[in-house]
């Protein structure tokens, strides 16, 4: 069986009975995980003149993995696995798994921008939650529901991830150029409750170890004092309203 995000709730059930063959290739998986050190963006949004949280909805391959970057990333209040970019009707699993409801799997981040700022967060992003250069795939995920995207709020969000992803590349900080889409956010859509803090709920679960679990680490590597160890889970606050 692939190890792969695109998996149906019975199929999840089943490769949960695979864990106990990860053994010592988990190990070996996390060592190797690339990441990048970026530049933090030379443009960033204003500190708050009042307190307030602010969101952001990140599209960057399967949620389980950007996910659970964000729920270890301090000035978090809440990171919640979802679809964006399509209509209401086809946000469910099955659907957007088909690669035709211009869904894509996506991450909305829920922040304090007196802890965090919206730059620092887009910098994680880029850095060690995913892959930018990769066109409509992430890892073993390919399909557009994949695809690297930024689903701006307003005006000033777009400005500041358009000047960066132009920042980074022309200092050609990958190998490749980024491919992130700055698309308007229509509305955003919960995934199911299995969905929901994947990760942290099931850290032995094979796509995990050898796909997120290194993100999660290189969070904490590379951005010491941004990591927490105890993650926010969607468990422990409240989901956004559909």
């Amino acid at each position: 069986m692939a190890l792969s995000c695109s998996f149906s709730l019975s199929q999840i059930a089943r490769a949960l009975l695979l864990v106990p063959l990860v053994g010592m290739a988990a190990g070996v998986a996390r060592a190797a995980e690339p990441a990048v050190v970026i530049p933090a963006p030379k443009i960033d949004a204003a500190a708050p003149s009042a307190a307030g949280l602010q969101t952001i909805v990140l599209a960057g391959g399967c949620f389980w993995g950007v996910q659970a970057v964000f729920q270890h990333t301090t000035g978090v209040t809440a990171a919640v696995s979802g679809y964006a970019g399509g209509d209401k009707q086809t946000a469910h699993y099955e659907m957007v798994g088909t690669g035709r409801t211009s869904h894509a799997e996506s991450v909305q981040v829920t922040f304090d921008p007196r802890q965090i700022s919206y730059g620092k967060i887009l910098q994680i992003f880029f850095s060690v939650a995913h892959n930018p250069t990769e066109l409509n795939r992430q890892g073993p995920d390919v399909g557009t529901q994949y695809r690297s995207a930024i689903f701006y709020a307003n005006d000033e969000q777009k400005r500041i991830a358009k000047a960066y992803i132009a920042q980074l590349d022309q200092v050609h900080v990958f190998g490749a150029p980024i491919v992130t889409r700055l698309e308007p956010l229509s509305g955003f859509y919960p995934a199911e409750d299995y969905h929901q803090d994947f990760a942290v709920l099931h850290p032995d679960y094979p796509y995990i170890v050898f796909n997120d679990l290194p993100k999660v680490e290189n969070l904490k590597r590379l951005f010491a004092a941004l990591y927490r160890d105890t993650p926010v889970t969607v468990m422990a606050s409240s989901k956004p309203s559909r």
